[in-house]
């Protein structure tokens, strides 16, 4: 029986794996090419042949191992990456071994190198009082300030991934109400997001100055009428917010996903049911949205203060347990 050709395999685990059967977005999708890439040219250079000589028996967990050190050790990648590299790696040969057999042991193999642990990332938000400087440093004339504007107030209200702003179109809105907008996010599915009044009367304002408003037309676009790609959303963010961010301690950049984070803290302390978050921001899974809770100081600091004692109360207490003034307990005690 003639050994399958790896190559098309590896085809069908982006089209048929990840598109149809996970229905992954593209930028994922793109994720995982960039890693098969990397194992390729990394597996080929370790047999001596060239990837188009590659086969199944070449992918041993052998070289995966070695894959692996060789991401920490030359290219130095951070331990969140070999663990995103590797996860990617976890599902290419959990398809494997569903499309042959033969692999399986290989498979299992792989499926038990560990994810290393590491800190979680700090998450960055935006203070109520920066947001408020934010918006009133922003330019009130120009050719972009009106769509600039209108950007960075729907990513404030939406809490939306930067891919989910660019994919937006016209026909995603409802500007009459209920005010909302459907967005497509991760794992190719949608959900609706409410829209405040300011929100939605700069978008009618954005909308009205195009002499065409095409159902499938981008909302937030470049001068050629282009839709914004996620690095030009990006550079729009970073330019806006340089000048809050100098005035900071913080010297990293403000990215839009600091928005997201943002959205959560403030509707957290706004008393939202992490629930609402959840759905309002489209986590998969509510552990995702409880991380909010462990960075809110204001919550803690109210919750410190409702369980704080009494002034006094020490005073009220006895200075030593009740047990130790009954003489009849001592002594019984004493006899033990």
């Amino acid at each position: 029986m003639t050994a399958p050709i790896l190559g098309p395999l590896v085809h069908s685990f982006v089209i048929d794996g990840l598109l149809t059967m996970k229905g992954l977005r593209p930028a994922s999708v793109r994720s995982y090419r960039d890693v098969l890439r990397l194992f390729l040219r990394f597996v080929a250079q370790d047999t001596g042949r060239t990837i188009t000589r590659l086969t199944l028996t070449d992918l041993s967990f052998e070289r995966v191992l070695r894959f692996v050190r060789y991401l920490e050790d030359e290219r130095r990648n951070h331990i969140r990456t070999r663990n995103q590299r590797l996860a990617c790696l976890h599902t290419f040969f959990d398809y494997l071994a569903g499309r042959v057999p033969e692999v399986l042991e290989v498979a299992q193999r792989v499926a038990a190198i560990p994810m290393k642990r590491v800190a979680p990332p700090d998450t960055r938000f935006l203070e109520r009082d920066e947001i408020d400087a934010l918006f009133a440093s922003l330019p009130a004339q120009g050719a972009n300030a009106l769509r600039d504007r209108a950007l960075l107030l729907f990513l404030y209200n939406t809490g939306a991934r930067v891919q989910e702003v660019a994919d937006l179109r016209v026909a995603d809105l409802d500007l009459t109400p209920p005010l909302r907008v459907r967005l497509h996010g991760k794992g190719d599915k949608w959900r609706m997001c409410p829209l405040w009044q300011d929100t939605a009367q700069h978008l009618r304002c954005l909308l009205e100055q195009r002499a065409t408003r095409a159902p499938d037309g981008p909302v937030f676009a470049s001068h050629q009428g282009r839709p914004l790609t996620r690095f030009g959303i990006y550079k729009l963010v970073r330019r806006h917010t340089r000048q809050l961010e100098q005035a900071t301690t913080q010297r990293r950049g403000i990215s839009p996903h600091v928005f997201r984070h943002t959205v959560a803290v403030h509707l957290l302390e706004a008393g939202a049911e992490p629930n609402v978050i959840r759905g309002w921001l489209g986590h998969v899974s509510l552990d995702t949205t409880n991380r909010y809770a462990e960075i809110n100081i204001r919550a803690k600091e109210a919750a410190l203060r409702a369980c704080e004692p009494p002034t006094g109360v020490s005073a009220a207490l006895p200075p030593k347990p009740v047990w130790r003034t009954d003489d009849s307990l001592l002594a019984w005690l004493n006899s033990l």
